[in-house]
């Protein structure tokens, strides 16, 4: 039986925040369930650099998206934190897959995927619009028409039917992200293979990570390597 692929995520969004940790976390593990175990997002809140100045933290992220197969970026309507811009284009210069989904969150009804943004018309990308709230409330209604008329009181209170519609928000968001993954990490690379090479020894010294520059190159190298035999550069 042939050894089923798992492909690293490479979880990028805005990190501040209660709401925004665990809807990540939730979302990432709903991503993982979703496609049976193909997709595994790695969340940068999860990471444990080894000291915190903020440009170690910042070459760990780097190095982790690298070694990753594709990235998720979620971004707000209003446009995106500079680290989760920063992280799509670093991604898209070294030619990963990417799926961009983006929250208008405004509960004025169902959208288009927004246009004019940075992160449109890149190859091997994907963009999801979604407005959240609208589509909770969309859920919300329609469970509230399927449940029997006399409601347990204290269940409703406790906010129990509340974390039951989120749980089927977060499992149709996951579902289309599966999807999109899919089809990006399907399509044939962007980048030439005569120029592959090249172009990660650039990314090795280009955002002018710590470290030696031979030292730099060969980890770089090692990455490409792992790429090419996954079939996705």
């Amino acid at each position: 039986m042939k050894k089923k692929t798992s492909h690293p995520v490479y979880f990028a969004g805005e990190r501040a925040g209660f709401a925004r940790l665990l809807g990540h976390a939730g979302l990432a593990e709903a991503v993982y369930e979703k496609s049976h175990g193909k997709y595994l997002c790695r969340l940068p809140q999860d990471f444990a650099p080894r000291g915190r100045h903020p440009r170690l933290v910042r070459d760990h992220h780097l190095r982790t998206l690298l070694e990753c197969d594709a990235g998720l970026f979620c971004l707000d309507d209003a446009g995106p934190d500079d680290g989760t811009a920063a992280d799509f284009m670093f991604a898209k210069f070294a030619d990963l897959p990417a799926v961009v989904l983006c929250d208008a969150a405004t509960g004025s009804g169902p959208r288009r995927a927004p246009r004019g943004r940075l992160t449109d018309f890149f190859p091997r990308t994907v963009t999801l619009g979604l407005d959240s709230l609208h589509a909770y409330r969309a859920l919300q209604r329609r469970r509230a028409r399927g449940r029997r008329a006399a409601l347990d009181e204290v269940v409703r209170l406790a906010g129990q039917h509340a974390s039951a519609t989120a749980a089927v928000l977060c499992d149709q968001v996951a579902t289309a992200v599966v999807r999109a993954l899919d089809k990006v990490i399907a399509e044939e690379p962007a980048m030439p293979r005569h120029l592959r090479e090249e172009i990660y020894n650039w990314l090795a010294l280009m955002p002018g990570l710590r470290g030696k520059e031979k030292a730099l190159r060969k980890e770089l190298e090692r990455l490409l390597a792992a790429k090419v035999k996954k079939g996705l550069l």
